[in-house]
């Protein structure tokens, strides 16, 4: 198969899991952000990475946002809102992260493949990404490696929580131009 025809199945794949998605999880997060003190992220692996790319992203639009783990992340408090990525649903480290995040008071978000799991059950919050990467579905769900499709659509709905947010708060492209980094 030609990369040209690979690439179909990837955006194909995509498409199918985002129309599944629950539109009122979405829209529950999207409250949670725009209502957050600031916003924190976390996760392991390429589900971190994507988050990595929704704190840019908020930052842009103005809202204090940090990673987990970075060395300039402050004390997490009531009135944030830490939101995890975990396709299994079962990262011990993510499960640490949003337990610690909730005994200080912050509301907890995930957005996951698997809605009944260990890491959606502490949260306040559950998205579920129709993109399963571990059971039974796994030889059928996708023809791409384990766990691209979950992370490719994180990406995507988190791109799409970030335009209604940016809508929701009435900020332009121009002002969030204007937060990009100017040291590259």
């Amino acid at each position: 198969m030609a990369a040209h025809q690979h690439t179909k199945v990837v955006i194909h794949e995509i498409a199918q899991a985002i129309d599944q998605l629950d539109q009122r999880q979405l829209q529950s997060l999207v409250d949670e952000i725009v209502g957050a003190q600031r916003v924190f992220v976390c996760g392991t692996g390429r589900s971190l990475l994507m988050l990595k790319a929704l704190a840019m992203r908020l930052m842009h639009l103005g809202i204090e946002a940090y990673v987990v783990g970075e060395t300039t992340t402050p004390a997490i408090e009531p009135g944030d809102l830490l939101i995890a990525g975990s396709g299994s649903g079962q990262t011990r480290t993510t499960l640490t992260y949003l337990e610690a995040g909730a005994t200080e008071g912050a509301r907890t978000a995930v957005l996951t493949a698997h809605g009944d799991s260990p890491v959606a059950a502490v949260c306040d919050l559950a998205v579920e990404i129709p993109a399963p990467i571990i059971g039974p579905l796994l030889p059928d769900a996708s023809e791409q490696p384990p766990g691209s499709l979950f992370e490719q659509c994180l990406l995507v709905v988190t791109d799409a929580l970030v335009l209604e947010v940016m809508q929701r708060r009435g900020t332009t492209v121009e002002q969030m131009r204007a937060r990009h980094t100017k040291l590259e």
